[in-house]
C-alpha cells in the first residue's frame, strides 16, 4: 500500500513537472539554467582526479571540453562556425569575443584552439571544484577591481603567452551583456595584444535573444551563429595605440553581431 502511494505521488510529481516544463517559460528557464549550472559542477567533480594527475596544464582544456559539449545537444543548441581558417595561425595570439551568458561557454569550447586558456575574474576560483578544475586546466585569474594590479598581471600573462606559446581567449566586455547589443570593451586584452606583439582574432557570437532572454526568463532550443573575423596585427603597435585598436575591434566586432543575429537581438 505504502509502495503503491509512492509510485503514485511520485507519477502526480513527475507528470506535474513535464506539464509546467511544457508550459510555464519560467519554470523551463529556471530548470534549465539550474541544468546548465548543476551539469558545470558535476562534471567539475568527475573530471578533478583526471585534471589532477596531469597537474595545472593546458592540455587538461580537452577534457573540460569532453564533458561541456553535450550539454549544446542535451540543451538543443545548434552552433554554425563560420571563418575557422582565421584560427589556422602559427604561434601565440589573444582572442576577444562578446559575452551574453554561461552559453558562451558551449560555443567557446566548440572553436576553441590548442593551447588556448581563459582569462577569467578570480571570482571563478572560488566556485568550489569548478575554480580548481579551471586553474588546473591553465585558466589565468585577473582582480578586475584593482586596476594597477590588472595592469601589471596582463604584463605577466604577455610574458607567458610569448614563452609558452598559448593562445588566450578573453570577454573585453568584462561582464556578462544579457540585454543590449555589446558593452564597450575594457583596454586590457588589447594591451595584452600589444605588449606580446601578437595578433588580435575577434570572435562574434550572434545574439541568443530568440532562445535565452533573462528578462522575460525565456531559455529553449535554438541556433547561435559564431563568425570568427581575420586576425589584426599588433606588430609595432605601442600602449599609446591601445584605444584605437579596442575601438576598431569593437566596431568590427558589433558590425558583424548585427549582420550574423538578424534581427534577434531586438527580441525582448
Amino acid at each position: 500500500m505504502a509502495l503503491s502511494l509512492s509510485l503514485t505521488n511520485f507519477t502526480l510529481f513527475f507528470t506535474g513537472g513535464l506539464l509546467l516544463y511544457h508550459y510555464s517559460n519560467s519554470f523551463r528557464y529556471y530548470f534549465r539554467v539550474c541544468f546548465l549550472i548543476g551539469w558545470m559542477l558535476g562534471m567539475s567533480l568527475i573530471v578533478l582526479p583526471i585534471v589532477a594527475l596531469r597537474g595545472r596544464n593546458v592540455a587538461n582544456m580537452r577534457v573540460l571540453r569532453w564533458v561541456m559539449l553535450p550539454l549544446k545537444y542535451i540543451l538543443g543548441i545548434k552552433i554554425r562556425v563560420q571563418g575557422t581558417m582565421n584560427l589556422n595561425l602559427e604561434g601565440p595570439y589573444v582572442i576577444v569575443a562578446n559575452h551574453q551568458s554561461n552559453v558562451d561557454y558551449l560555443g567557446m569550447l566548440q572553436v576553441l584552439p590548442k593551447r588556448c586558456v581563459l582569462i577569467v575574474t578570480k571570482e571563478i576560483f572560488y566556485m568550489l571544484t569548478v575554480g580548481v578544475v579551471c586553474w588546473l586546466s591553465g585558466f589565468i585569474f585577473i582582480d578586475h577591481k584593482k586596476t594597477a594590479d590588472t595592469s601589471s598581471s596582463m604584463a605577466a600573462v604577455a610574458d607567458t603567452v610569448v614563452r609558452d606559446n598559448l593562445r588566450v581567449w578573453v570577454f573585453p566586455e568584462g561582464t556578462k551583456n544579457y540585454y543590449s547589443a555589446m558593452l564597450p570593451f575594457k583596454k586590457g586584452a588589447f594591451d595584452l595584444a600589444v605588449k606580446a606583439q601578437v595578433p588580435v582574432v575577434p570572435v562574434v557570437m550572434s545574439s541568443y535573444q530568440h532562445f535565452f532572454n533573462k528578462k522575460i526568463k525565456k531559455f529553449t532550443s535554438g541556433e547561435v551563429t559564431i563568425r570568427i573575423l581575420p586576425p589584426m596585427k599588433t606588430e609595432g603597435l605601442v600602449s599609446a595605440d591601445v584605444p584605437e585598436l579596442t575601438e576598431r575591434v569593437w566596431e568590427s566586432m558589433l558590425s558583424s553581431f548585427h549582420e550574423i543575429s538578424g534581427g534577434k537581438e531586438k527580441q525582448t
